[in-house]
């Protein structure tokens, strides 16, 4: 049990964000993959993606020991929807950061020499794990990820209803039970590790999220003491078996490619997680001029949008463009 204590001020101080990161939401599913107690709740997922990354995880799956403490991606890599801005973060990542978030990890023996490269610095070694999120993100969250933003944007919206209608402690009481319980002024957290922590007048983020699993964790920015932690919150239960959200949205047909061209056609079904220009890119193959060419077309026809995500440009499919891609 984590016990959360709460000052008036900190009450002030609590707001509610969209999302921990499309980086931490990838290493989520990582884990997803290995955890047999939640595959009813992401049967569908699980299905769709099982036994497509094969060795790509590796990197990733040796940052995950079978016990102990887990990397915190949200404090490596921000909490930026843009797989590109992620791994520039992970790549800028000041190496205090990269060795407090590593150094207390059980990694098995055959992994600890890597480990103390990436430790230390070493760019190959955080190549090979911005290659593997890369990869994983591409199979296990980039065909579903505008359906789950958009379903994280709405759990989002319902928070700040609640907030408006009786404030920051109506939010405590109804959220995620029976994991999590108010009882003022402390929000006692279902967790392995037992520990009291107190907010001492930084607020509280709440973020929900998407790949989680049943498991409410406290990510804590370990080098700015003096920034409030966030709460991430599982959004799904085994109430949603057959959600809409892992309807996945491909097509292979050649008629798409007739009337867009192939590589117009492959930069549209690209942007169906969101994709920014340097990642279509390297995906696809093209450089980065032509693959600006190409969304600024399908963002004239509408079938797309683009918005900045801090650093980086994301590019989303639309509705219009997900009714193309059924059809193609």
């Amino acid at each position: 049990m984590k016990r959360i204590h709460f000052t008036a001020e900190d009450l002030a101080r609590t707001r509610v964000a969209t999302t921990i990161g499309v980086a931490a939401e990838t290493i989520d599913t990582v884990k997803l993959l290995k955890d047999r107690d939640a595959s009813l709740t992401f049967r569908r997922w699980h299905l769709s993606v099982r036994g497509r990354l094969g060795q790509q995880a590796g990197p990733l799956a040796a940052l995950m020991p079978a016990r102990g403490p887990l990397i915190d991606a949200t404090s490596l890599m921000g909490d930026t929807a843009s797989i590109d801005e992620a791994v520039e973060n992970l790549m800028a990542a000041p190496r205090a950061l990269m060795r407090l978030e590593l150094e207390n990890l059980d990694l098995h023996p055959t992994h600890r020499s890597w480990a103390r490269n990436l430790m230390d610095g070493n760019r190959e070694a955080r190549l090979q794990v911005a290659t593997a999120l890369r990869a994983c993100h591409s199979v296990t969250v980039a065909p579903y990820w505008s359906r789950v933003r958009s379903h994280l944007s709405d759990v989002r919206a319902g928070y700040v209803g609640t907030m408006a209608d009786g404030g920051v402690e109506q939010l405590l009481t109804t959220l995620c039970p029976p994991l999590i319980r108010w009882r003022p002024p402390v929000l006692e957290v279902v967790h392995t590790h037992d520990a009291d922590v107190h907010l001492n007048g930084r607020g509280l983020v709440i973020a929900p999220t998407m790949f989680s699993s049943w498991q409410v964790d406290l990510l804590y920015p370990p080098l700015d003491p003096d920034r409030a932690p966030v709460l991430a919150v599982p959004t799904l239960s085994g109430a949603s078996l057959d959600t809409a959200l892992w309807d996945g949205v491909e097509s292979t047909g050649p008629s798409l490619d007739a009337l867009l061209g192939r590589t117009r056609a492959a930069v549209l079904r690209a942007t169906v997680g969101g994709c920014g220009t340097t990642e279509l890119a390297r995906r696809l193959y093209i450089s980065p001029a032509t693959a600006t060419h190409h969304t600024t077309a399908l963002r004239n026809a509408r079938l797309i949008t683009t918005r900045r995500e801090g650093k980086a440009v994301l590019h989303t499919v639309t509705s219009l463009g997900i009714a193309l891609l059924g059809h193609g």
